[in-house]
């Protein structure tokens, strides 16, 4: 009685918006990781292929696998880090990988494995990457390793998305060219240079470079206000974006309480009136967050009914009284529109003091997504055929 109805044609359609914006040179790589920000893995990277991306960004090995096991041939560019142990496995699946350890290259090199890799520069958000120094190390290291090419260098911004002073990520930029050209002149030539989010692509056009790396957007949602208000400032016309989710269930009890009677754990919602309770089967073990607790609304029969009491476990309490016609089994929507109304990821993630990006992603694995549009056949480009190894 949970489910989220993904529209494939709007996935795809994000994917051509951001094409007619960055024009047919860089790359179109977006990221489906995390369960294509919980739209599903597979369903979402036939939706974009067919949208014409051109990669496929995720972030484990396991990722990659589940997209190669899915006949997807298209390139995918692993940006987490791959255990040693797995690095055969990687090296199978043909992907490209980010590197940024020696014993990474070590490893490699001792089992003969051929890898493209993609240097990750420290800029200045201190996750990943190599200073100047160890990064020209490590570059000179592949260099020496048969069957290994650096084929890129890469980076990611620290806060372009949380603000509309955008020095710092400028800065970023600054560190980044530096270390291009370090690497030019320590005679290291990388084909590929990448660091454009979901709000640098939209805001810079010209610093999409070979690749962009868009996220949040090819979803239909926008990274942040402030990334809104930045685009306005700069005059970027807005790229149409749609959002592709609907997280839904039904009303799984209806019941009438009196006036002073509680509501859930804790009894921290106390009816001021006779109430008709709606029942749902949803809570935070589906990924619909406590946070929510008396704050929320849902949708039913495309009217707002507040969440009344904590979400539990597996359970949410709305009041339905200003809804008489609810029925046993009525759709409800949690996320998503229904009729004229709304429920927007951005609203449920102020609800829950969050962004919208952690909404989405986590509404847990085991809740079924539908598409509700089944993509073309074939996506619009592919890469060269994956033929699995022999076992």
């Amino acid at each position: 009685m949970i489910w989220c109805e993904i529209d494939v044609g709007a996935l795809s359609e994000n994917m051509r918006a951001f094409r007619r914006l960055i024009g047919p040179t860089p790359i179109l790589a977006p990221a489906v990781k995390a369960n294509a920000y919980g739209h599903g893995l597979t369903l979402a990277a036939r939706a974009f292929l067919e949208g014409g991306a051109d990669w496929l960004c995720v972030h484990s090995v396991d990722e990659a696998s589940a997209l190669r096991a899915a006949q997807i041939t298209a390139p995918i560019y692993v940006m987490g880090p791959i255990p040693l142990d797995d690095l055969p496995r990687a090296a199978a699946l043909e992907v490209r990988a980010v590197a940024y350890n020696r014993e990474m290259i070590t490893r490699l090199g001792e089992a003969g494995l051929k890898m493209r890799l993609h240097l990750k520069i420290e800029t200045g958000n201190h996750r990943q990457g190599l200073e100047i120094p160890s990064a020209l190390a490590l570059a000179d290291q592949i260099a020496a390793t048969p069957g290994l090419t650096l084929e890129g260098i890469a980076s990611h911004f620290a806060d372009i998305e949380d603000t509309t002073d955008h020095s710092y990520a400028r800065l970023q930029l600054t560190r980044f060219n530096e270390a291009h050209a370090a690497l030019r002149a320590r005679g290291h030539a990388p084909a590929m240079r990448h660091l454009s989010n979901t709000a640098a692509t939209l805001l810079w056009p010209d610093q999409r470079m070979d690749m962009v790396r868009v996220g949040i957007g090819a979803y239909g949602l926008w990274p942040s206000a402030e990334t809104r208000i930045a685009a306005a400032l700069v005059g970027r016309a807005d790229p149409g974006l749609r959002p592709a989710l609907i997280w839904k269930t039904r009303v799984g009890q209806i019941k009438a309480i009196p006036e002073g009677a509680y509501v859930g754990y804790g009894r921290t919602f106390q009816a001021t009136r006779p109430t008709r309770l709606a029942v749902l089967p949803v809570g935070y073990y589906d990924g619909y967050d406590r946070g929510l607790s008396n704050l929320a609304h849902v949708l039913i029969r495309g009217r707002r009914a507040p969440l009344r009491g904590r979400v539990c476990m597996n359970l949410i309490m709305v009041d339905a009284t200003d809804i008489p016609e609810v029925c046993l089994e009525d759709e409800v929507v949690l996320l998503g529109a229904q009729g004229e109304a709304e429920i927007t990821a951005e609203a449920m993630a102020g609800w829950a003091h969050s962004i919208n990006y952690e909404i989405i992603t986590r509404i847990a694995a085991h809740v079924p997504r539908r598409a509700t549009r089944a993509p073309a056949e074939r996506p619009a480009i592919e890469a060269r055929a994956y033929r699995p190894p022999r076992p």
